[in-house]
């Protein structure tokens, strides 16, 4: 884990709030397998280091190891794929109160393997809560981007508001990032390349990590998302919520 800087101690060391039965995933969508090094992952382990010392409990995914099928079934085993370890990731998808999506940037746009997450993430995006809500309602989700040309904040776009028509809730300030110079250049992890103490950087995935923390506190202290005009369940029995319907219980 990397030292935080004095800034992100301090609130570290000032925080009143429980999070210890808080869990979070952070799924890095970089393109290099295990042990090469992900830069992407080198600026996710603030967000990381944050959440530990707060008491948080972190597991992290490098999709790219896995063996994630193509498509947007929840098991394409299934549908003609020999295997598909999906449904390990999903259930720890569930399990967690905070998920966040890591992604390098190509030809400005998000990487091809966090395309295939989310793809799978809507695979099972028609799963059901114990309210009869979608199953992904109630938990909190960012995304952290790094990459050496623009794109980022376009990157961030197109992942939070995939996120959050899947049933996550998106805080305040919920994406950050870092760019090298346009064309090849250094990358967050090399030597000389100012991004571990870019202040901006820094700022923003702080910014990012407490509000993903106090957004997953108060979902899980209110019980989630109130189950009232968002249930698919009654929705399909009939159920228009405000209107009178005699057959729905």
């Amino acid at each position: 884990m990397p030292a935080l800087n004095a800034m992100q101690e301090q609130l570290c060391e000032q925080s009143q709030w429980d999070f210890s039965d808080l869990r979070a995933l952070y799924v890095n969508c970089t393109l290099k397998r295990s042990p090469e090094v992900s830069n992407t992952q080198g600026l996710g382990d603030i967000s990381i280091a944050i959440m530990k010392r707060s008491g948080i409990s972190v597991e992290v995914v490098r999709a790219v190891d896995h063996e994630i099928a193509t498509g947007v079934q929840p098991d394409m085993s299934e549908h003609g794929w020999a295997r598909d370890e999906w449904p390990a990731i999903f259930e720890k998808v569930t399990a967690a109160d905070i998920l966040v999506l890591l992604s390098p940037i190509w030809l400005g746009e998000k990487s091809s393997v966090c395309t295939r997450v989310i793809e799978r993430l809507y695979g099972n995006s028609h799963l059901l809560n114990d309210s009869g809500q979608y199953a992904y309602y109630g938990r909190a989700a960012g995304c952290i981007v790094t990459g050496n040309e623009d794109g980022a904040k376009h990157c961030a776009m197109n992942i939070l508001y995939s996120l959050q028509h899947l049933g996550f809730v998106i805080p305040p300030q919920a994406d950050s990032g870092w760019l090298g110079e346009a064309g090849p250049g250094p990358s967050y992890l090399d030597a000389g390349s100012g991004g571990p103490e870019n202040d901006f950087t820094n700022r923003n995935t702080t910014f990012l990590t407490w509000n993903l923390m106090h957004m997953a506190r108060m979902l899980k202290d209110a019980g989630g998302i109130p189950a009232h005009g968002n249930q698919r369940s009654a929705w399909d029995a009939g159920c228009r919520f405000d209107f009178e319907n005699p057959d729905y219980r």
